[in-house]
């Protein structure tokens, strides 16, 4: 079995400690051992985040972070106005989520790639009346790390709850849900919080899950309020968890707060930055301006001569895994993500086989058009008669 290098969002290459971590003892999720398992955990999100017990909570769910996602939609909307703004996929997945269960949805739409118009969100915010403001912090389609603070700040002065999908920008990015004014926060074991695939997180105010003992119950299994309710009283999760992942999640954790979290940060900035400049040496041009990047990823053009698919076989044959484009950048870009277990020596090694796989496929072209070149000119002198080649 080949042992791939993840340069993508999610999945990552975990930790030796966290894949050992899979293998420990067999426990029952409605013993002692879990309700401790629980509270490691979220004393540790909570400690990550900078946030008092006091004042917020953390559950964890077994199910991606689109479960942590469809569960704050489906549960603390109730039958008010809700404004999802968006400007790439994963914006727009929160609108088809939240269509499903909120018949008062709204949305405001700003293209891929393109930083929001901070003017146009305030119009049309003090032209409707909206409740509860959703967004996407950072977009992985396009790489664009969105403004959390300029909306928690609209939310504020609007009196409207503000949720934020914070799945790929967790753990690479300091959020502070204080200043910007998050009321629910969802996000992934699996990105740059380092664990494997599987299970998700919400952090919320306390004083906002407990307002949803009110609304009405949507769903079943991702009923946040019964998450909530079950850690809040029990140390426990509502349904059957993960629970060999929980163990992987909480050594995570650890690595995490080992490390420390500016540390970390640190960390991931400083590979995007190597990796950046590394294929900016190469010619290659970026989707989005640096400045608006998140630490997570980079999306990059795809030199129009370069078929994507090939490409990313080329580099799979060198066990190097990336992202493609999607929807309208189908086929234009591709995306490197440089969160997860890599070494300065993985980051070279990506370098130099980017550097080789590129310089592969501008050959190919060089040779084609000299092919077409030779041809063109043999296709010529065929037209040519004897009499104008003998003069030639």
């Amino acid at each position: 079995m080949n042992n791939y290098l993840l340069f993508t969002p999610g999945p990552v290459n975990v930790a030796n400690s966290v894949r050992l971590a899979v293998a420990k003892e067999d426990i029952c999720h409605r013993e002692v051992e879990f309700d401790q398992l629980l509270q490691s955990i979220e004393t540790k999100l909570l400690k990550i985040f900078e946030l008092k017990q006091a004042d917020y909570r953390a559950v964890v769910i077994t199910g991606s972070g689109t479960a942590a996602n469809e569960s704050m939609l489906s549960s603390v909307v109730g039958d008010k106005n809700i404004l999802i703004i968006t400007n790439g996929e994963f914006g727009e997945r929160l609108v088809d989520i939240s269509t499903i269960h909120n018949k008062n949805t709204y949305r405001l739409d700003f293209p891929w790639g393109e930083v929001f118009d901070m003017d146009k969100i305030s119009d049309y915010l003090k032209c409707n009346n909206i409740d509860v403001i959703a967004m996407v912090h950072h977009e992985t389609s396009s790489g664009m790390l969105n403004p959390i603070e300029k909306i928690g700040a609209l939310a504020k002065k609007h009196n409207a709850l503000f949720i934020v999908d914070g799945v790929s920008s967790a753990g690479a990015e300091r959020i502070d849900m204080e200043k910007c004014h998050i009321d629910f926060f969802s996000s992934s074991s699996s990105k740059a919080i380092g664990s494997y695939s599987g299970l998700s997180f919400i952090l919320g105010k306390v004083q906002e899950f407990e307002k949803l003992k009110e609304l009405p119950v949507k769903t079943m299994y991702l009923n946040l309020y019964k998450f909530y309710y079950f850690i809040k009283t029990l140390s426990q999760t509502p349904n059957t968890p993960a629970v060999h992942l929980f163990f992987a999640l909480e050594q995570a954790l650890i690595n995490f707060l080992d490390e420390g979290v500016i540390n970390r940060y640190a960390t991931l900035k400083n590979r995007a930055k190597r990796l950046r400049q590394g294929m900016s040496n190469l010619g290659l041009k970026f989707l989005i301006a640096e400045k608006d990047m998140c630490s997570v990823l980079t999306t990059v053009h795809i030199p129009e001569h370069i078929d994507v698919g090939n490409f990313r076989q080329k580099l799979r044959e060198k066990s190097i895994i990336i992202y493609e484009g999607k929807g309208c950048f189908k086929n234009k870009v591709f995306q490197v993500g440089n969160i997860g277990e890599l070494s300065d020596d993985d980051i070279q090694y990506f370098l130099s086989s980017l550097s080789n796989i590129l310089a592969s496929f501008n050959m190919t072209e060089k040779s084609d058009i000299q092919l077409t070149s030779a041809a063109h000119v043999s296709s010529l002198v065929e037209q040519l008669s004897p009499t104008q080649l003998s003069i030639a």
